[in-house]
């Protein structure tokens, strides 16, 4: 007995040893792989300070959510190959457009016919428009596609559309769209459409990470239109008649040249989560007939690019703001530099104004984004909190210049960890028409964030330690 007792105490101190070995080994791997990720100064020592002061918490999680470039998915999804022959010349082009294109980003072209989508109902009469008038191909990707009454409308549009011959693809993210299963999407894959979600909850061990999500909402018909923005297809989104209560959001259609931009993106991220590869959009997907004078730019972002184009274009047009600064976000989760950037805009004169819901539907946003606002409007901007029903509406406007929808909101997720879609626009038509949305949405807002207790500031300031592991 006393043999087997020293036998099994061996054992045991061997096993710890090898444990306490490895521990330390991969603890060294993990803290090269954070300094080569390029985060922040600030998410960097976050990351390094919870692997090593609760190593058995911050191992695991940075192993699920710590990644922020996947250098081998992007690989396997291979080179964007967005066409830049159209674009304006160089020295045509604004300050922005040169800096996107220093990231390869096409260039902004010439000949696009803009259509704002300002409710829930025009969004979604647009998008059953453009289904039912579909002749070969309809691609939607979207973060998230609710099985409810709305959701269950556009599924049986796609699937009459599927069984009279038309190319029907739907690609969910596998997070925000959690709760679609396939037996919900089954009237639409029996006419014959197919069906993906983007790195699903449950993948294999290394496929991907659960913190980069596919946050892109993209509507390609027919290689010619594209409704895009920040619209998510729901009850919540949109429908065909006013619901109360409905989230206030801003979508868009597009026509002309960049359309084709939007859907090589979708073929990508299609061909990545399924494993199939659709038809490559031709060369040339607008005509006389629809051409229009709107000048456009796509900008993708995320993990599977280089560099963090849309972030630094979102920073350089804050520093050459000299008017105006428009934000409308419904999260304001900026980092250090995005928000002294914003200080400074404020403090030279320029309208700052960040727009964002009185209350969203995420409370540690909510909490976290206070010492941001209060430090910008104590520098001279303008906070506006919308009362009332949800807003989910993502918009920039720089004085005259430029302006920018998309899918991507004001915070470091958006900005660094998810996959989105964003259109640049550089007519002064289209730049003044946002303008005027932002303006009539500001028109019933509250002005001005009050000032915060000691709890509050208190439980603000712990909360915001924690903004660069979000």
């Amino acid at each position: 007995m006393v043999a087997d007792a020293v036998e099994s105490l061996v054992i045991t101190s061997i096993l710890t040893y090898l444990f306490l070995i490895g521990s330390f080994l991969l603890g060294v791997v993990l803290i090269a792989h954070i300094l080569l990720q390029k985060h922040s100064p600030s998410g960097t020592m976050a990351w390094l300070l919870a692997i090593v002061l609760m190593p058995y918490v911050g191992v695991p999680l940075y192993l699920l959510l710590g990644g922020r470039k996947l250098r081998r998915e992007a690989a396997q999804k291979g080179r964007l190959g967005l066409d830049t022959s159209a674009a304006i010349p160089d020295e045509q082009a604004c300050i922005t457009d040169r800096l996107l294109r220093s990231y390869g980003i096409p260039g902004a072209e010439v000949g696009h016919r803009l259509r704002l989508c300002t409710t829930g109902e025009q969004t979604f009469t647009e998008l059953a428009e453009l289904i039912d008038s579909a002749e070969k191909s309809i691609h939607i990707s979207t973060f998230i596609f609710r099985p409810d009454p709305v959701g269950r409308l556009i599924l049986g549009k796609l699937a009459e559309k599927a069984a009279a011959g038309v190319s029907v693809r739907l690609l969910m993210d596998g997070v925000g769209s959690l709760h679609t299963r396939p037996r919900h999407l089954r009237e639409l894959t029996e006419a014959g459409g197919k069906v993906a979600w983007f790195m699903p909850v449950l993948h294999r061990p290394f496929r991907g990470r659960s913190n980069l999500r596919n946050h892109r909402k993209i509507v390609v018909v027919d290689h010619r239109v594209v409704l895009g923005g920040g619209t998510n297809i729901g009850a919540e989104y949109i429908g065909p008649t006013p619901l109360s209560g409905r989230w206030r959001d801003l979508a868009f259609v597009l026509e002309g040249p960049t359309v084709r931009h939007w859907e090589e993106v979708f073929c990508r991220d299609w061909e990545f989560a399924s494993g199939q590869t659709p038809a490559r959009p031709p060369e040339k997907v607008h005509t006389a007939e629809t051409a229009g004078s709107a000048v456009a730019q796509f900008v993708p972002s995320g993990p599977d690019m280089e560099g963090d184009a849309l972030y630094d274009a979102i920073l350089s047009m804050i520093f050459a703001a000299k008017r105006r600064l428009w934000v409308v976000t419904p999260y304001f989760v900026p980092d250090e530099p995005l928000c002294q950037a914003l200080m400074l805009a404020a403090r030279r004169g320029v309208d700052v104004r960040i727009l964002l819901p009185h209350r969203s539907n995420h409370l540690l946003p909510d909490i976290v984004r206070g010492n941001w606002l209060r430090d910008i409007q104590q520098a001279g901007g303008l906070i506006l909190l919308c009362h009332g029903a949800m807003m989910h509406a993502k918009a920039m406007v720089m004085d005259q210049e430029a302006a920018v929808l998309g899918s991507a909101n004001m915070d470091i997720r958006s900005l660094f960890f998810g996959y989105e879609s964003a259109m640049f626009l550089y007519s002064h038509n289209e730049v003044a028409r946002t303008a005027d949305w932002i303006e009539h949405l500001a028109a019933n807002c509250q002005c001005g964030i009050g000032p915060a207790g000691l709890a509050r500031s208190l439980g603000e300031s712990v909360v915001r330690l924690a903004a660069p592991l979000l």
